[in-house]
């Protein structure tokens, strides 16, 4: 009976060892953390802390972490965030939150989008939390480029356990209008140009499908060429208007890296404009980076000088709006 007895314990003994070894299996399993993750792999990049800001801001970093997945980030370096106003991260942890929530939505696809895989060609749509973006995969000279709204990747498809991070040179900006007349309408620096749009007629065209990109003049453009006020406008000839906006229309979605991209040897390029006459695009050499080039330049057939564009890639449902500071002249 002894002797059945010391078995019966070495069995339980025995069993009471091996649920012990597999407790603490499971919780070491449970306790391993995992610095692979996205959201980490962004917090341990030194170029990347202004993101990370905005990751942490948004309380993207929350989901990002979890098992959900996977996800592709848009990821705008230091720069990128220093050229849009955001030197510092502190600058972000001031802005409101919604601002920066819109920022990480519009940064953050959920997939896993290798963008160097895409086809070779122009502005693809792609689809963000925060709306549509538009990239190209392109060769130009000895480089494959790849740009999303225009900028340009810098590093693509760094991996994570969960995802991939694409690195911008600039911050993507979430479009605020389906349509591009109202985003003419609601820049103050432009509204003799949006008077002269509504009176034309194009509006009409403009609210259409498209995509269509304008190279709207500010207001001082349109007060060199004779139109000082809102009243000029309304008793000006409404044929004469109509071949002014015209002018400054495309029937296509243009960023100013694509023209960097399809310019020919001779760094220029001709655009047809909607009224059938033609603008020369020149490209702006790059004077930090030689063989680079760092924006355009525009001339009309009537121009005596080259047009410099104050704002450009301004993104809207139906196209491209770029601001410049003079307007396209078909005659002198």
């Amino acid at each position: 009976m002894r002797k059945y007895l010391n078995i019966k314990q070495k069995y339980s003994l025995l069993l009471i060892g091996l649920l012990a070894v597999s407790c603490e299996k499971k919780e070491e399993e449970s306790t391993v953390f995992d610095n692979n993750r996205i959201n980490m792999v962004i917090a341990d990049n030194f170029n990347l802390s202004a993101l990370n800001a905005v990751v942490r801001v948004s309380g993207l970093d929350k989901e990002l972490k979890n098992e959900n997945g996977p996800f592709t980030i848009l990821a705008p370096s230091d720069a990128a965030f220093a050229i849009a106003g955001y030197s510092k991260p502190e600058n972000i942890l001031a802005e409101r939150p919604a601002v920066i929530s819109n920022i990480g939505r519009y940064h953050t696809m959920d997939g896993f989008y290798e963008l160097n895989k895409l086809p070779f060609l122009f502005n693809q749509e792609l689809r963000t939390r925060g709306g549509k973006v538009f990239a190209t995969h392109w060769v130009k000279g000895v480089d494959t480029v790849l740009t999303l709204n225009g900028a340009r990747v810098v590093a693509n498809n760094i991996p994570s356990s969960n995802g991939l991070i694409q690195v911008l040179d600039r911050v993507l900006t979430p479009y605020q209008h389906d349509k591009i007349a109202d985003a003419i309408t609601a820049d103050v620096s432009i509204t003799l140009f949006a008077q002269a749009m509504l009176r034309s007629g194009i509006k009409n065209t403009l609210d259409g499908d498209g995509p269509y990109t304008v190279f709207a003049p500010n207001n001082s453009a349109m007060a060199d060429l004779g139109y000082k006020t809102v009243q000029q406008i309304e008793t000006a000839d409404v044929g004469e208007l109509r071949r002014l906006v015209d002018y400054h229309i495309l029937r296509d979605r243009r960023f100013v890296y694509d023209y960097i991209l399809s310019a020919g040897p001779s760094n220029t390029a001709k655009q047809a404009m909607l009224d059938g006459n033609s603008v020369t695009i020149k490209l702006v050499p790059n004077s930090s980076s030689p063989g680079s080039f760092s924006g355009i330049v525009l001339r009309g057939i009537g121009n005596s000088k080259d047009i410099s564009l104050v704002k450009q890639d301004i993104l809207t449902g139906n196209g491209v709006l770029h601001i410049v500071d003079q307007t396209l002249r078909i005659t002198q």
